[in-house]
């Protein structure tokens, strides 16, 4: 099935809460058991930009977002418009992530699942499972351009924290963290801040 191709030209019109929860809920409502979540789309794209291989044609990664295509088509989708829908504003988030990606460090911030901690005032604790479980599936669709990484001193231990939290390691090098200290949500907090540094050290070397 044909898909518009990927322009890091074209306009940047970042989704508003309404349209990524309208693009949450048509994931999370589709009939497929290998569709993503929000957070775990957001995880999947930023690896395309930042990763060490061209983001290529969108025939061979945007159906990964929501489990594969199906026939009869458009399944896993109810019909086209919802397939298109859910097409543009895939395209649209990712032109907004590559645009906070160029701009200041602290312009880029990804989805992340949030709660409040319990008995504080408003204190909230980021649990980025879902997130790295899109990054990771997006570094599977080219294993050997990010094997170089994974032995990289700077890159490394970013991309173990990530395969830790989800799920590929059961402990990242360098840390005191176990399997069985992800029970505790400070502990997730802490690591999926943590997650998130090797991201702007990966654009920053795509970008010298």
């Amino acid at each position: 099935m044909d898909y518009p191709s990927y322009d890091p030209k074209s306009p940047n019109t970042p989704l508003p809460e309404e349209e990524l929860a309208s693009l949450d809920d048509l994931l999370t409502n589709l009939p497929s058991d290998g569709s993503m979540t929000l957070d775990g789309m957001d995880g999947f794209l930023t690896a395309l930009l930042v990763g060490p291989t061209p983001i290529g044609a969108s025939s061979g990664w945007l159906p990964v977002i929501w489990g594969g295509d199906q026939e009869p088509a458009p399944a896993p989708f109810a019909s086209n418009q919802k397939r298109k829908r859910t097409t543009v504003l895939v395209l649209r988030h990712l032109r907004s992530i590559e645009a906070a990606l160029s701009g200041p460090p602290d312009a880029w911030e990804p989805v992340f699942s949030v709660a409040e901690l319990p008995g504080t005032q408003g204190e909230e604790l980021a649990d980025a499972t879902d997130w790295c479980l899109g990054f990771l599936a997006a570094m599977d669709l080219a294993p050997d351009a990010w094997a170089p990484l994974n032995a990289d001193a700077e890159i490394g231990p970013g991309l173990a924290t990530i395969a830790f939290l989800g799920g590929d390691i059961d402990a990242p090098p360098e840390s005191d963290a176990d399997a069985e200290d992800m029970d505790d949500p400070q502990v997730r907090d802490q690591l999926s801040r943590a997650a998130t540094e090797v991201v702007l050290k990966l654009w920053a070397r795509k970008a010298a």
